[in-house]
């Protein structure tokens, strides 16, 4: 079942109005968006590819609660003034409670009386969970009151292995974001509520952001600075201190985050290690955050175009809710026996068959088209004068293949090899 529809006006930007109509999310109300089960394919999508990736550089995963008591947050000192955004609330034993924005004190309270040796650590731990911030919303996905994060910590004995692997983390999130195949820049940030030492944004440029951004537009450099920069001393039309191309100006978003913390949460926790020499040291952090909801809406807003979504195929797949549309110029016969077992070889976890005999060829292609699917296989007046079906990429380029072919070519678009 679709959720596609053809009217979605009212929304704030061309991005939400998009992502409604395409049926991927409905809103709750305001600050809370659900995911439909073609979203949620596309959701699924990108937190595999981000978990691949942390897997890959030795992070394992845990799941922490989101319901949590004041004790942990007063013992840091955020409790109250995580910037006025977080939820808070009693139970019936009279304790107080919040609904967890972020997650350092929960990481630390995870490994305390655990973590207790220099040989305990480096150790790196992350989760893909809904995260709850009482924000002003705005700007669909960009700006809500309950989103998905991929958050990690990291703990260290030493700054030199902290160094190590902010900098391993900070290399992985790039290439999650170059396998889906959003552009985007790095810029020093601030630390905020955050604390520790030094930070740095993952910024994706597009036409309506959340902030304003100098950038670089060379393939494969990544120099920008945001209004909320430390030193935002770049302008447009300055000269690139890595590249020397000409900077340009507009508007992103932020996509990640990744954060130097040092002993900001591990000193008023009193989690230490004992070394080698037999001293005793304060446990260093790293805290790493990519917004999966955010993701949809940055790839949505790059690619899209007037006719719907356009996801990028990369050479590590496509986060697209299908790989491919099969389109029968009507639904019976022999035309059916064929789309029906073509449905079957490419599965229907990357294939869309269009069944509905309401439906006439041309809403078909507009709603395949309104989903992004990159690829569709027709079956019309060609296929009965040869046997050969056409297969139409969304960028309109076509050829005609066997239909035995299909499948195999459906599978390396799928993995990223095709």
């Amino acid at each position: 079942m679709l959720f596609t529809s053809r009217e979605a006006a009212g929304w704030e930007n061309d991005t939400v109005q998009l992502a409604v109509r395409a049926g991927f999310i409905r809103q709750f109300g305001s600050g809370l968006f659900g995911f439909t089960p073609t979203g949620e394919r596309v959701r699924r999508k990108i937190i595999r590819r981000i978990k691949t990736e942390m897997d890959t550089i030795g992070g394992q995963a845990v799941s922490l609660p989101n319901l949590q008591y004041k004790p942990i947050w007063e013992q840091s000192g955020r409790w109250g003034s995580f910037e006025g955004e977080m939820f808070t609330f009693e139970n019936r034993d009279g304790q107080q409670l919040c609904l967890a924005p972020s997650h350092e004190e929960g990481i630390v309270h995870l490994v305390e009386g655990i973590v207790r040796s220099y040989e305990d650590v480096p150790l790196l731990l992350y989760q893909v969970e809904r995260k709850h911030r009482d924000d002003h919303p705005r700007n669909g996905l960009l700006r809500t009151k309950e989103f998905t994060m991929k958050d990690a910590y990291s703990l260290h004995a030493t700054a030199d292995s902290l160094d190590e692997w902010y900098g391993r983390v900070r290399d992985a999130y790039c290439r999650i974001f170059d396998a889906l195949g959003i552009d985007f820049v790095v810029a020093d940030a601030q630390n905020s509520v955050m604390g520790g030492s030094a930070s740095e944004e993952f910024i994706a440029p597009v036409e309506t952001g959340s902030v304003e951004l100098v950038y670089c537009e060379a393939q494969g450099c990544r120099v920008g600075v945001t209004d909320e920069s430390p030193d935002a001393s770049l302008f447009e039309g300055d000269v690139c201190p890595d590249c020397g191309a000409a900077l340009t100006s507009g508007e992103g978003i932020e996509i990640g985050h990744v954060f130097k913390l040092g002993t900001r949460y591990t000193d008023p926790a009193d989690l230490t290690v004992d070394m080698a020499d037999g001293s005793e040291r304060p446990v260093l952090m790293g805290s790493y955050g990519i917004g999966v909801d955010r993701l949809v809406h940055t790839l949505i807003e790059q690619h899209g175009d007037e006719t719907g979504c356009r996801w990028p195929v990369t050479d590590r797949g496509t986060a697209a809710p299908y790989t491919v549309s099969i389109i029968p110029l009507e639904y019976g016969g022999d035309i059916q026996a064929v789309a029906d077992r073509l449905h079957r070889e490419c599965g229907r976890a990357t294939a869309l068959l269009f069944d509905d005999l309401d439906q006439t060829i041309g809403e078909r292609f507009a709603e395949s088209d309104l989903l992004g699917v990159p690829w569709k296989v027709i079956l019309g007046n060609h296929f009965r004068e040869t046997g050969e079906v056409e297969l139409e990429h969304r960028d309109g380029k076509t050829r005609f293949i066997a239909p035995g072919a299909v499948s195999e070519l459906v599978g390396q678009a799928s993995s990223g090899s095709e």
